[in-house]
């Protein structure tokens, strides 16, 4: 796995990490917490995801409970726990919440990214 593909962001570096980088390819946000079961679960197949997909989209990886990136979900209105943004150019295009099969994750990826 290119650990590359896959990084953690905070409030601090998620402007230019994440808003700016889109404009180069679209980023996955999975906005996560250590005691939220269904993060545990879908975590492997986001990574799982993103290796299949061969560098065309990232993921950048928010711990709600760290420091100020609570600010993230309350700026994404964020009502539960994980929820993963598609974020292309900038905006974002898409969202879903909850732990999801691998299936469902790549129509989600193929259905916004086509």
């Amino acid at each position: 796995m290119n650990e590359a593909l896959i990084f953690d962001v905070d409030l601090e570096q998620f402007e230019i990490e994440v808003i700016q980088a889109s404009h180069e390819r679209p980023i996955l946000v999975d906005l996560w917490a250590d005691w939220c079961s269904p993060c545990l679960v879908i975590a492997p197949l986001l990574k799982r995801l993103v290796d299949e997909y061969e560098g065309q989209i990232l993921l950048a990886k928010v711990e709600v409970d760290e420091g100020e990136n609570m600010k993230l979900a309350g700026r994404y209105k964020v009502r539960g726990f994980p929820t993963i943004l598609l974020i292309n150019k900038g905006e974002e295009v898409a969202r879903f919440s909850g732990a999801k099969p691998l299936s469902f994750l790549r129509n989600f990826v193929d259905e916004h990214l086509s």
